[in-house]
């Protein structure tokens, strides 16, 4: 088992930063792929970013691309959420995910999620 906490949200103006941070407890952090998911009100859960076991590659969703960054700390069982130039739009849940297989872009593909944290962006 994994368990996995997301921090870091909140209300920030559009063209703002925020970092979210996703700090795992449980089995090995390193052996699990990572991703950040979000979804907005009456909206699908829907794919961000995520990252290899070891980090090695990333992979964003074409919606963020340029400018949100995944990375990871497994010295510290984290993973990060970097994300700038926020748009309304980027409003939402952001959900952290965890696989002991690869990398994924699908929700239903990932077997343990954190709670979630709002996001909110204000033009």
């Amino acid at each position: 088992q994994v368990q996995l906490v997301e921090s870091g949200g909140g209300l920030v103006q559009a063209g703002g930063s925020l970092r979210l941070s996703c700090a795992a407890s449980g089995r090995t952090f390193s052996g699990y792929a990572m991703a950040w998911f979000r979804q907005a009100p009456g909206k699908e859960r829907a794919f961000v970013a995520a990252m290899t076991w070891n980090g090695g590659s990333t992979f964003v969703a074409a919606s963020v691309e340029g400018r949100f960054t995944i990375s990871r700390d497994n010295a510290k069982n984290t993973v990060y959420l970097q994300m700038n130039t926020l748009k309304p739009e980027d409003a939402a849940v952001y959900y952290c995910a965890a696989r002991t297989a690869i990398v994924s872009t699908y929700p239903v593909s990932y077997n343990y999620w954190g709670q979630g944290t709002q996001v909110t962006v204000s033009s």
